[in-house]
């Protein structure tokens, strides 16, 4: 009977964070998933409108794929990425609407494209000019993504008593070094127990991965720092960070 009222209590009790929130949203709550989107419009027309660079109404489109993407957001979400909720869905968002900016761009263009056959010169000129503002705002709101990535980015690495400016300098010289960290640091990610002393303690498991791989473990410590920045970044969303560090593998 004890655990019985235990559990009965212990379900009436509100959840207080917002990972508590989204623990239960994920196993099915529809009405807390409703009131969270809710309580957050003010958060998601906010990154919208960072990208758009006007203010949003919740009957704009460019909103409603704003809406989309947090909830999308909050199905994805999971603490191993080792950032917040909210830090997650912002980036989501402002991809998600620059992803709907470009496809009602490409169509514009399409279109302009099509008519340009039956209009003067003039017109004709002036869609180029459409087009290159079209391209200079993509360039501007990706330079913009980056530059958010990497601040997220650090801020995770001051957890693990890490900074930036430590990473790069620390960084391995050699390519072949350097591709034996990331195979490290991906090795480390796929095994849940490794990964598991990672995020809880904040340092390497040096000792576990030496029997792991062909390195020495003084090769190992010597990158220690390079080699948990790479993790972090495996394990987070850190879409442009990702296509950095397969360059490298492929290079």
């Amino acid at each position: 009977m004890r655990p019985m009222l235990s559990l009965l209590f212990l379900s009436k009790r509100k959840p207080k964070t917002i990972e508590e929130k989204i623990t239960l949203i994920q196993q099915g709550d529809q009405k807390l998933r409703d009131e969270l989107i809710h309580d957050y419009k003010p958060f998601i027309a906010k990154s919208v409108s960072s990208v758009c660079k006007r203010y949003i109404n919740e009957s704009d489109d460019e909103f409603s794929i704003g809406l989309i993407a947090f909830n999308e957001a909050i199905q994805k979400f999971s603490t191993e990425r080792g950032s917040s909720l909210l830090s997650f869905a912002d980036v989501l968002i402002k991809r998600r609407v620059i992803d709907y900016i470009r496809q009602q761009s490409r169509a514009v263009t399409i279109s302009m494209d099509f008519e340009s056959e039956f209009q003067d010169e003039e017109h004709s000129r002036s869609s180029i000019e459409d087009e290159l503002s079209i391209e200079e705002f993509r360039r501007k709101n990706e330079e913009q993504l980056r530059k958010e990535e990497i601040i997220q980015f650090q801020k995770i690495l001051e957890d693990f008593g890490l900074s930036f400016n430590e990473i790069v300098d620390q960084a391995p010289k050699h390519a072949d070094a350097r591709k034996n960290a990331i195979e490290v640091a991906k090795l480390l990610i796929e095994n849940e127990e490794l990964k598991k002393q990672l995020l809880e303690k904040k340092r390497l498991p040096i000792k576990q991965l030496e029997k792991m791989v062909h390195l020495s473990r003084k090769t190992i410590e010597r990158n220690r720092k390079y080699i948990i920045a790479i993790a972090i970044v495996f394990m987070g969303d850190f879409v442009y960070l990702k296509d950095y560090l397969k360059g490298v593998l492929e290079g």
